[in-house]
């Protein structure tokens, strides 16, 4: 039964990895390109360039691991653990936020307020941006900090006062895990509260179209419509993958198997490489370059034939 299990999570690591990596690297390559191309490149195409490239390294860093528990368990516990760690918690960091970032943009261009405060943010796009990128910065280093002590309490355990040691390593795990679990839950509850205000700016203006007599189907309405679905993709996705790495991070002091926490991490991968198809789909210039590659591959399948080789 567990041979099963691993083999079916094996199979679907392995097939997310590829696709995510395709996806993000699609988006990536063809930003790069219309970048080159105008000689400029709008914020949102900067914000889904940023976002793809943090996701191909998330995608090694978790395939890695899988790789390391799977076929390599003493190296990966001896050698590749901390850093991989360290280096997850960057690639997860920028994806999350970058993710984040792009729904702000979404809800200041597209929501509509009379607030005084909205409007001067919404002014402000680029600012805001930078601002709140670099403000996710405050939540990074406190977070390597605790993962930095975390793996140095773990290596010198058997040095020195053990009973005193392991007190101080336990207080160590629960402010590490505290500020994991901040640092995760943060992004979801801002994306929710952009899809929410979004849900309120949609219900607010097709009132304003009632009052005035006309039809809901106009441009404005078909916008905010296209940004909700594009938000709650995103935040279902996210909800699942931050429960994914949440759970088994605050059940470590619980005897687990190694297939259990791979398990967690396959459903978590639905994330980075599903939500980069949703991304595709919803933008006109990715969409358009998407289907102009499958056409191309599927004129390819046509023109290949086996008979001749």
């Amino acid at each position: 039964m567990i041979s099963f299990l691993q083999s079916i999570i094996a199979i679907t690591t392995i097939a997310e990895f590829v696709l995510g990596n395709f996806g993000n690297v699609f988006i990536a390559l063809v930003n790069c390109l219309d970048w080159v191309k105008r000689q400029k490149i709008s914020s949102t195409d900067q914000i889904l360039t940023a976002l793809a490239v943090s996701r191909i390294g998330l995608l090694w860093v978790i395939f890695i691991y899988w790789y390391s528990i799977v076929f390599n368990l003493a190296v990966y516990y001896s050698q590749i653990k901390p850093n991989l760690f360290i280096a997850w918690s960057v690639t997860n960091h920028f994806s999350t936020w970058l993710a984040t970032i792009l729904t702000i943009c979404y809800f200041l261009k597209i929501a509509n307020f009379s607030n005084i405060t909205f409007l001067h943010l919404k002014k402000r796009v680029k600012r805001v941006i930078v601002v709140v990128l670099l403000g996710t910065l405050v939540l990074l280093f406190p977070n390597l900090v605790m993962i930095s002590i975390h793996e140095i309490m773990l290596v010198n355990e058997y040095e020195g006062n053990v009973t005193w040691k392991v007190k101080l390593q336990d207080i160590v795990e629960l402010s590490n895990l505290t500020v994991f679990t901040l640092v995760n839950l943060i992004p979801v509850f801002i994306s929710l509260m952009c899809f929410l205000l979004l849900i309120y700016s949609l219900c607010k203006h097709l009132r304003m179209m009632k009052l005035h007599g006309k039809g809901f189907h106009d441009p404005s309405t078909a916008v905010h419509i296209k940004v909700l679905q594009t938000v709650i993709s995103f935040l279902l996705l996210l909800t699942i993958y931050s429960l994914c790495i949440m759970i088994p991070s605050w059940n470590s002091h619980k005897p687990s198997s190694e297939w259990l926490d791979l398990f967690f991490q396959n459903i978590g991968l639905l994330y980075p490489s599903s939500h980069s198809y949703v991304l595709i789909w919803r933008n006109k210039k990715l969409r358009q370059a998407f289907l102009s590659v499958l056409g191309q591959v599927r004129f390819w399948l046509k023109e290949w034939n086996p008979s001749r080789l």
